[in-house]
């Protein structure tokens, strides 16, 4: 059986289920570029607007766009407190509407993936980047078996579902990212891994933040409540506890970053 496409269309639950995970990689991946004060950013793929709230609060940026084609995850954003003063707005990752040149810097945090086309979506953050300035991405790595939700997951498939793919799951690698920075005529292309931790208060708070959006409770919602519950007690057996009840899980990303040149 396989999952309807992916969608994202309630940015709460996005933020507790994937929007931390996305802050807590965010954090490493902006100390890794190290960027200066007063830079023009676009955040190509905002979603709730969770790596632009890193921006606006850590990075003192003289602009920041958000750009996502999801009307849902563009209202959440909006109501960030820690995003006051960047601006949202619906749009394409292969037509960003900027003029050429506008930004100092363009990422996409944790969204090549969903691009359909990502060489397409690279040159467009290229076009609206100016000479010097830097283009950069981070994505987790499906392939390698970085996903959070991966468990979860794994349980689908043992039970027969497909969990879908993002479109272009292989961006994720680091040597397709590398080959789509090359093609765009990037220079002083940089490639690392990201490796990072989330600690869940028990195991219930791992289950709800990682089931409660998406794919995940759409699947779950159509399977009979005894197998939910026998799903949950293989998960519950199979993820590692501390003294307190903890659980704490590993996830992977893939990083890239080259920069334009003139």
């Amino acid at each position: 059986m396989s999952q309807p496409a992916i969608r994202f269309d309630d940015g709460a639950a996005y933020e507790r289920g994937m929007g931390v995970w996305s802050g807590i990689a965010g954090s490493v991946f902006l100390d890794w570029l190290a960027p200066a004060p007063g830079w023009r950013w676009v955040d190509v793929g905002c979603g709730n607007g969770a790596f632009t709230e890193l921006l606006m609060r850590g990075q003192a940026p003289a602009e920041v766009q958000g750009v996502d084609p999801s009307e849902a995850q563009i209202a959440f954003a909006r109501t960030r407190s820690g995003a006051a003063g960047a601006v949202f707005q619906e749009g394409n990752a292969m037509a960003l509407p900027f003029e050429a040149g506008r930004f100092d810097a363009a990422v996409m945090a944790l969204v090549i993936f969903f691009v359909p086309e990502p060489a397409r979506g690279v040159a467009e953050m290229v076009r609206v980047v100016r000479p010097g300035g830097v283009v950069a991405a981070y994505a987790w790595d499906m392939a390698g078996g970085g996903f959070p939700f991966r468990p979860v997951q794994e349980e689908f498939r043992s039970m027969g579902f497909t969990p879908p793919m993002p479109p272009s799951a292989d961006a994720s690698r680091l040597e397709v990212l590398g080959g789509l920075w090359a093609a765009a005529g990037l220079r002083a292309v940089e490639t690392r891994e990201i490796t990072v931790q989330r600690q869940f208060a028990d195991f219930e708070d791992f289950w709800e933040s990682t089931t409660g959006m998406g794919n995940q409770k759409a699947t779950l919602a159509s399977m009979e409540p005894a197998a939910v519950e026998a799903m949950k007690a293989r998960l519950r057996a199979a993820l590692p506890t501390n003294g307190l009840g903890q659980v704490t899980h590993t996830a992977r990303a893939n990083a890239i970053r080259g920069i334009v040149p003139g």
